[in-house]
């Protein structure tokens, strides 16, 4: 089951969470904050942001990725997943639940 890494402006990122976890396109999103450094149109910017650890399902993780994509302010957001190798079964087992229980 894959997690989805994504940044986003603190201002949205409490609606693109709590979207994804109602639309049960996540079981969980974590918050982190975080300061990014990156380069965009030419400058190197240095912007607070907040880190979105989005726990979802493969079945999920494409609608996850476009309803990311729709409600993000960014025209370029981060969005990259990453697959677990070794996830706890109990915790699995939950968020498969979670997330695929009305789909």
């Amino acid at each position: 089951m894959p997690t989805a890494f994504i940044t986003a402006p603190p201002d949205a990122a409490a609606e693109i969470a709590r979207t994804l976890v109602d639309e049960r396109l996540a079981a969980c999103v974590n918050r982190v904050s975080c300061r990014s450094t990156y380069r965009w149109d030419g400058e190197v910017h240095d912007d607070e942001e907040e880190i979105l650890l989005a726990k979802t399902t493969d079945n999920a993780y494409d609608e996850l990725a476009e309803r990311v994509e729709a409600l993000h302010p960014y025209d370029v957001p981060c969005i990259e997943r990453f697959e677990e190798d070794d996830v706890l079964p109990a915790f699995a087992e939950w968020r498969g639940d979670a997330v695929e229980a009305e789909r």
